[in-house]
């Protein structure tokens, strides 16, 4: 196994780790005090959150056999980081901020050393 192979492993294992955890939590935590609606949505992407944790987690596992699969999980947590950036700015941070600056920042910076890292092999 090459050094790039090693850094996307440890990335991805961290986006499994962040995922698998914060999909669990937010598939039992839900939406509260909210409508029925945005709960029902609150519990399916979490549910989505979670598998892309069991994704990455299988991809991380089988580096030395994954292509394509690699860089559409990076643009997956790109885009995640992404939805969060535009929800900071329209309705602002949620508290504890720490915890959700946790979340943004590995979803911001870690697709791109997920995918230069693959992309040198």
């Amino acid at each position: 196994m090459t050094t790039s192979q090693i850094v996307v492993r440890v990335c991805l294992f961290i986006v499994a780790g962040i995922s698998i955890f914060g999909g669990s939590l937010q598939m039992r935590l839900g939406q509260p005090d909210t409508t029925r609606q945005l709960d029902n949505v609150h519990r399916f992407m979490a549910g989505v959150y979670l598998a892309t944790g069991i994704i990455c987690l299988w991809a991380g596992i089988t580096i030395e056999q994954q292509g394509t699969l690699v860089y559409l999980l990076a643009l997956g947590i790109l885009l995640g980081g992404i939805g969060r950036l535009v929800s900071i700015r329209k309705v602002g941070l949620p508290e504890p901020r720490g915890v959700w600056l946790g979340y943004l920042i590995p979803e911001l910076v870690l697709p791109f050393v997920i995918a230069g890292a693959h992309a040198i092999g």
